[in-house]
Formats: C-alpha cells, structure tokens, sequence
C-alpha cells in the first residue's frame, strides 16, 4: 500500500473514530464507577471507542485519539501541531512519550480482567525522528509482551504512514485490584 493510501485510510478511520466517540458524549470526561464495573479492560476500551465510556482529557489536550483496540493491542493517532513545539522548534519529546504511554497503557487494559487496574511504573522512549507541524497524522501502535497478575509489560512504536519509524518505546506497570 502507498503512503498516499495508508494516510487516506488513516484519516478515513480517524474521522469515522471521532463521530461515533463524540456522537453520544461531544466532550471529554472521567469513567464513573458504574460505567466501568463488571467490565475487562478490553470492554472500557471499547466502552470509549463506541461513546458509551468517556474519552480523556488529554486525548484534546494533545491531539490524538484511541483508534483500535484489541486483546493485548491498542492503536492511537495523533498528529503533531505547532502548539506541542518545544523551544528549539521541534515537537517536545513529551508529546511522544504522552502517545507511546498512552497506546501501552491502553494495550496491557486491554488484557486485565473485571476488578483490576494499572499504573505506569517504568517508562522508556527512544525518539529516532523529529516530528514536526508538517509531519501529518502519526500512529501510535502498542502491544503487550507479558501480562501477569502483578506486573504487565508493552512495547510501542510511532510510525508515519510512509511506514518510517519516529519512536519506539516500553513500559512495565503494576497491576493491582481496582477500587
């Protein structure tokens, strides 16, 4: 597929994502109790693709947005603006790690049962290629390696529709029984 088509495919799935996450909720918030309970994480995440669960704050904040979920798998796109610069004139590195976070936070949720959580405990990002304002949309894409009772562990990578790499990243968290 030519980077020309991915990036039409990209921004098709975007747009479609986007009206059915805000077609029942325009504006983002936080998952009550009652929403999430009885749920896997891979249903919350679903929850939030369909508008049935809140999206985050800072899916606005930063400008990008869950776009797929499965076991052990979570895709975000996010496109670099002018607004995430740093001062030297290139997109602050915390915008990467925010996006690389978020997909494998996001990944290992999907593999937990009703009743438990995680937090980041460890987070590495490698950033290989600057991103800029013109750069366009970039993808987030996470995946769990390990997902025990205590500990989870995901790698990410942020790629460009031309398939170039920007960075890579992995976490381990700590899993606990939610409250």
């Amino acid at each position: 597929m030519s980077p020309e088509s991915t990036l039409a495919q990209w921004n098709e799935q975007y747009e479609a994502v986007q009206r059915r996450m805000r077609s029942r909720r325009d504006k983002p918030g936080l998952a009550t109790p009652e929403m999430v309970a009885g749920k896997s994480g891979l249903e919350v995440m679903q929850g939030i693709l369909d508008g049935d669960v809140p999206f985050p704050h800072i899916a606005d904040t930063l400008d990008f947005s869950l776009i797929e979920v499965g076991p052990g798998k979570a895709v975000f796109q996010g496109t670099p603006q002018l607004r995430h610069y740093n001062p030297l004139g290139s997109v602050h590195g915390g915008w990467y790690a925010t996006l690389l976070d978020s997909a494998l936070g996001c990944a290992v949720h999907t593999t937990l049962p009703a009743g438990r959580a995680y937090t980041t405990a460890e987070l590495s990002v490698n950033i290989v290629r600057p991103a800029t304002a013109q750069t366009g949309p970039l993808r987030a894409v996470g995946s769990v390696i390990h997902s025990g009772r205590q500990l989870a562990t995901a790698e990410a990578r942020i790629v460009g529709p031309d398939g170039k790499l920007y960075a890579h990243a992995t976490t381990t968290c700590l899993v606990f029984e939610a409250r």
